[in-house]
Parts: structure tokens; C-alpha cells; sequence
């Protein structure tokens, strides 16, 4: 008799253990324990920590409350300025009710998935280049604002939605370089000519003083020199003031006298005068040759008396012409064929013949 009492009480220990080891079920920290009594949900949602349900007929079921880190796709699409852009983004997301999580929708992440593609889409369509591009913040809350508006409904609460890159075609890319490069060059310009402006101004401030007080050019002048001399260089290049060329100028042309007439210039000594020409540059006949003789007026206006004297001897200046090349034939009295003269026919005392008496 006591043996079976001993007997039944170790198979009911044994069974409550077991039925004990089928109904405890532990709920983590993070999650939240939904049960199903028969199909039905049974009471309010299960805390984290030691919980029991029934063996059999409950069945439960744990939902993670995290916020999940949901990559969207990169969707393609064409802007509102018709430009062909490839968009993705990332989805930050958390159940907030663990029982429509599980009722409301059959997989929720999937469901956040499709939705965040559909509003990226739509958002691609409804926005220009440049706000993808440099707005993206209001973007953000647009599309955060169309993914959470059915995921309420879900329990499901969406904590962020970032726009991940923009992808650009090749072209675009290279159109949008050459804007920027002008832009920057534009602007670049307008400092320069801005910095020129106030340099101008400057400098018309600097003359204006250095016109009242002509020392102060001498001034600024050795500063220079003492700036340029600091470097160590081998060459020192001193500026010429402009003043001082004016006044060399001008004392140079109070120096100036006038030329002198030529009928006054000096001749060799031993030689005849010429007979002169009315035409200016015309050769005319000398008894030792034939020696150029230029006109006054063709004398350079500044030239001295004894810059214009000529050295050159009788015999240096001779010149050797044949009959044709001045137009005259050969008389009849000359054997040699020689030229009568320039201007008719020669003495027969002037000529010099040898053996002539």
C-alpha cells in the first residue's frame, strides 16, 4: 500500500514538471509576448520576464520591439525637370503595438519595405534635381510622413527615413562640373575686379598725398630699394623717377641750336667751288671728279658745322663714268673717246694729257 502511494505521488511530480516544463516560456527585455488561446487573442500582451500559458491550447508568440534598420532599394526614376536619377535610402523603424504587428499585417517589415519604395518613387517624381541634391531634409520628412501614415495602422512607428545617395547619369555629371567651374570662375572675377576697385582707390589716395608732398615719392622710393636690397639678390633695380626724364628734356631742348646754312659749310682746301644745281641732290661737275652735293634743305636741322665738314681728299672722290652713262657722245677731237665736259667742252689747258704742250 504504500509503495503505491509512493509510486503515484512520483508520477504526479513527474507530471506536473512536465506540464510545468511545457507551459513556462521566458520573454526577453526587448520583446513582447502575444498569445493565442484556440486562435483568439487571449489577455493583454505578455511583459518581458517568467510567463505561463497553456500547454496545447495557447500559443505565443514574441515580437521584437527594436528599432529595426531597414535598406531601401535603389529605385529609379525621372524628376519633375526630366532628369533620370537612381535614388536609395534607409528606414529606421520600431513596433509600438505588439498585437497589431501580428494581426493587422502578415509580415510587417516586408510591408514597410514595399511602402518606403513606393513613396520613394513618388517623392523622385515630385521633386526637382536640385532639391535631391541640396534639400534633402525636407525631402526626408516628406517621405517619413507618407511611409508612417498606413504604418500606424500596423503598430509599427517609423522613428527615420534618410535618402542614401543620388546617382547621376555621366553626362549630367559632367554639366553640373562645367556649371560649378563657371560659377566659381564668375565670382573669382568679381573679387578681382572688387580688389582692383579698392587698390584704385588707394593709389588715387597715395598720389594725391605724395602730390602735396613731393618728398614723399623720394621717400617710398628708398623704402623700395631698402625692400628689394633685404632679399639678398645680386641684382638691384632702382626705378628712374619720371620727373627727372621731363626735366632732361626739356634742357636738352633749350641746348638746341639751329643748323647752319649750307652755302656755309666749309669745303676742302685746293678744290674749286662747284658749280651748283637748282634740283636738290643733283651731281655737279668738280675739275679733280664728280662729287655729290646735297641741298639745304635736306640738311638734318640739328646737326653742327663740324659735323658736316668733309675730310675726304680730291683723289678719293673720284669718280670713273662713262660716256653712255651720262647721255654724251665723244668729240671729235678726242681720240680716247674721253667726255668733253658736263656742261660743254673743255679747255685744252685744263686737260692733263701726257706729253701734251
Amino acid at each position: 500500500m504504500v509503495e503505491e502511494i509512493v509510486v503515484a505521488c512520483v508520477a504526479t511530480a513527474s507530471a506536473g514538471l512536465v506540464y510545468l516544463a511545457a507551459a513556462a516560456r521566458v520573454v526577453k527585455q526587448y520583446e513582447r509576448g502575444v498569445v493565442f488561446r484556440l486562435g483568439r487573442l487571449a489577455g493583454n500582451v505578455r511583459p518581458p520576464g517568467f510567463t505561463m500559458i497553456v500547454p496545447v491550447v495557447d500559443r505565443i508568440r514574441k515580437v521584437n520591439m527594436q528599432i529595426v534598420t531597414l535598406p531601401v532599394p535603389a529605385q529609379e526614376g525621372i524628376t519633375r525637370d526630366n532628369v533620370t536619377v537612381r535614388v536609395d535610402a534607409v528606414v529606421y523603424f520600431k513596433v509600438v503595438d505588439a498585437a497589431n504587428a501580428v494581426i493587422q499585417v502578415e509580415d510587417y517589415r516586408f510591408a514597410v519595405s514595399q511602402m518606403a519604395q513606393t513613396s520613394l518613387r513618388s517623392i523622385i517624381g515630385k521633386s526637382d534635381l536640385d532639391d535631391l541634391l541640396s534639400n534633402r531634409e525636407k525631402l526626408n520628412q516628406g517621405l517619413e510622413l507618407m511611409i508612417d501614415s498606413p504604418a500606424i495602422g500596423w503598430g509599427v512607428q517609423i522613428d527615420r527615413v534618410e535618402i542614401k545617395d543620388v546617382s547621376l547619369p555621366e553626362t549630367m555629371k559632367r554639366s553640373m562640373a562645367r556649371q560649378a567651374e563657371a560659377d566659381r570662375e564668375r565670382r573669382a572675377r568679381i573679387i578681382n575686379a572688387d580688389a582692383e576697385l579698392q587698390a584704385s582707390r588707394k593709389l588715387a589716395e597715395a598720389a594725391g598725398v605724395m602730390s602735396e608732398q613731393p618728398a614723399a615719392l623720394q621717400l617710398r622710393l628708398l623704402q623700395t630699394v631698402v625692400a628689394v636690397a633685404a632679399e639678398k639678390n645680386s641684382t638691384l633695380v632702382l626705378p628712374f623717377p619720371v620727373e627727372l626724364l621731363r626735366f632732361l628734356e626739356k634742357a636738352q631742348a633749350g641746348q638746341t641750336q639751329p643748323a647752319a646754312p649750307a652755302d656755309r659749310l666749309p669745303r676742302p682746301a685746293g678744290n674749286t667751288a662747284p658749280e651748283r644745281s637748282d634740283a636738290p641732290g643733283e651731281l655737279t661737275a668738280d675739275p679733280d671728279g664728280l662729287r655729290p652735293t646735297a641741298a639745304a634743305d635736306e640738311l638734318p636741322p640739328a646737326a653742327e658745322p663740324d659735323e658736316l665738314a668733309l675730310t675726304a681728299e680730291p683723289d678719293d672722290l673720284e669718280l670713273t663714268v662713262e660716256p653712255d652713262e651720262l647721255g654724251l657722245a665723244a668729240g671729235p677731237g678726242d681720240p680716247k673717246g674721253d667726255p668733253p665736259g658736263i656742261f660743254g667742252r673743255d679747255d685744252p689747258a685744263d686737260r692733263d694729257v701726257p706729253g701734251g704742250g
